[in-house]
């Protein structure tokens, strides 16, 4: 499997000037199965959660659908939805054919109060897509390794991302961990720029393996990585190193 990561500079609060940038850049990906954006993407993260929100099925949804189409690749990132009397940072992978799936971000960020008007989502999500078992995380759950912990039930963690700069080495080192500890892929997702807030993010979007390495960086730029992943490779070492076999149950006598 092929996937690609797309690092913007994001416009604040303008939906239509990021929707096409991202056209742009996804123009340019070729052959790419999953084309992951960060958290967030058409907004930035924004605290006019109310104003900026969409129903589902909304206009970034439906960009959404016509973005996997035309590149043939499921397309997946979040953005803010509105369902009923709630606000969800919610994330979400559509397919060529028009299959979708959502996770809504479990870990809320309580150190500032972007958040504090948004629902908090109650279920873990794994997605089979081509083969791959995906795990979806956003940003803030990167720090709570209990949620991400791999059941043998996943092959890939996506994390979409809105992550400052003055916490990167926190970011880097909490991607390697969990490729390491979960024995996966992990594909790490973030934005670059300075938001309306003056919050200056630090890219580092990274794909990485089940071994820590890396297979492609982003570094500060805005731009595009991708990186081929194999599933026999990975039950390979799995295999050979079968760690998870020796993992705690977290049952308590």
């Amino acid at each position: 499997m092929k996937i690609s990561a797309i690092q913007p500079d994001i416009t604040w609060e303008n939906k239509d000037v990021n929707l096409r940038k991202y056209d742009r850049m996804i123009s340019k990906i070729h052959g790419s199965d999953i084309i992951i954006l960060p958290e967030m993407f058409s907004t930035g993260f924004t605290p006019e959660a109310v104003k900026m929100g969409e129903l589902p099925g909304g206009e970034t949804f439906e960009w959404m659908i016509n973005a996997s189409e035309k590149s043939n690749s499921a397309v997946c990132g979040s953005y803010i939805v509105k369902v009923r009397n709630n606000l969800f940072n919610r994330w979400i992978l559509v397919t060529p054919d028009k299959k979708s799936w959502h996770y809504d971000k479990r870990h809320l960020f309580r150190m500032n109060n972007v958040e504090s008007s948004f629902t908090s989502g109650k279920k873990r999500v794994v997605i089979n897509f081509r083969g791959f078992r995906i795990l979806p995380n956003i940003c803030y759950d990167l720090r709570f390794p209990v949620w991400s912990r791999n059941r043998n039930d996943y092959d890939l963690l996506i994390n979409s991302a809105n992550w400052p700069e003055s916490r990167r080495d926190v970011w880097l080192t909490l991607l390697k961990a969990r490729a390491i500890e979960n024995l996966c892929y992990v594909a790490g997702v973030n934005r670059t720029g300075t938001d309306g807030n003056g919050i200056k993010y630090c890219g580092d979007s990274v794909i990485i393996g089940p071994k820590g390495e890396e297979l492609a960086s982003a570094g500060n730029k805005d731009c595009t990585i991708s990186a081929d992943l194999s599933l026999s490779d990975l039950r390979s070492f799995r295999k050979k190193f079968p760690a998870h076999l020796d993992a705690d149950s977290f049952d308590f006598l």
